[in-house]
């Protein structure tokens, strides 16, 4: 549905600024943005998807993933099309570089269609997730104002590249983001994803100062950004920056869209990476696409006890008690 975005001006000659993300597009008259969902019609800015759903369900909250944000909960999980990244290993590819032309299965929603899906799957929550949810802020924002006021939690799953002023506006209906940091050296932003890592990091320090939720995840590349040094560098910052609570999940990589002929991330990388995380400071690691085990397990940095046990989607919280780790009663910064 077309609707007249928000965070634009009209800079002359019916050219449009954008300032949605930290692309900052100057869209020319009958033109679309980086993300290919939001046009210049005469000198004004317009959203093409708005309520514009591609995919739809019921996702266990781990699967974001988020693991100190009501564990065990279900969110309502839906995504549109389009992205305002061009990442060369994009594992959704097919709807994040669609376009309305192309991609026949859209399905329109409405705020309360939300919550009444949500609550009719059993979800705690609504989580924007499966391409980049900032590319429809319209539609975002309005329904999860409704589902704040209709006792939903909120959540977007996101590459971290809003603006200052809409991730404000945004932020008392927000409960949560998992941003995905993709690398830690521009390099890698410009060639594979077409975009830059400082606005990203911003993104992750102003979603603390607003008291917003934030997990970050790390997906290692082999031969990209799987060095030590620049996993190390990424603790360092997240440590010093953004907190040693905050959760950090290593992820691995498989091939997929156009970098098809990068090999599997070995499990020896995925370990390291944990131990460095751990060397490093911070508290809470996880590391996700691999076989089942102890990686998943929230721990007491105290005592080292399992206060959070997971197998797959499968949740125990039988280790914490109020928040608190049961056996020797450490706050563990859990959102229940």
């Amino acid at each position: 549905m077309k609707k007249e975005a928000k965070f634009w001006r009209n800079i002359g000659d019916n050219k449009v600024q954008c300032s949605l993300c930290s692309h900052k597009c100057k869209i020319n008259n009958n033109k679309l943005g980086i993300c290919n969902v939001r046009k210049n019609e005469d000198g004004k800015l317009y959203t093409l998807i708005y309520g514009s759903c591609s995919s739809i369900a019921a996702d266990p909250i781990e699967k974001k993933p988020l693991y100190h944000f009501y564990p065990g909960s279900s969110a309502f999980s839906l995504g549109t099309i389009g992205c305002n990244f061009k990442c060369l290993h994009c594992q959704n590819y097919n709807i994040s570089t669609a376009t309305l032309d192309d991609f026949p299965y859209i399905q329109e929603m409405t705020p309360e269609r939300i919550v009444e899906l949500s609550k009719q799957y059993n979800c705690s929550g609504v989580a924007y997730t499966y391409n980049e949810p900032t590319i429809w802020y319209e539609f975002t924002f309005d329904s999860a104002r409704y589902a704040k006021k209709n006792g939903l939690y909120t959540v977007y799953v996101t590459n971290g590249y809003i603006s200052e002023d809409p991730l404000k506006e945004i932020s008392p209906f927000l409960d949560a983001m998992n941003v995905d940091v993709k690398a830690f050296n521009e390099d890698f932003y410009k060639k594979i994803c077409k975009a830059r890592l400082e606005p990203v990091l911003r993104t992750c320090l102003l979603a603390k100062e607003l008291n917003i939720h934030l997990e970050v995840t790390y997906l290692i590349i082999p031969g990209y950004n799987d060095s030590s040094e620049e996993i190390q560098g990424f603790c360092k910052w997240v440590v010093n920056e953004i907190g040693r609570d905050t959760p950090v999940h290593f992820s691995r990589f498989h091939p997929d869209y156009k970098m098809r002929d990068v090999p599997r991330t070995p499990m020896s990388t995925m370990l390291r990476a944990y131990d460095i995380a751990k060397q490093t400071g911070v508290l809470y690691r996880y590391l996700g696409n691999v076989p089942v085990g102890d990686y998943e397990n929230t721990y007491c940095p105290q005592c080292g006890s399992v206060c959070i046990e997971r197998r797959g989607f499968y949740v125990n919280l039988s280790g914490l008690e109020q928040g608190k780790c049961k056996k020797c009663g450490f706050p563990l910064p859990v959102v229940l």
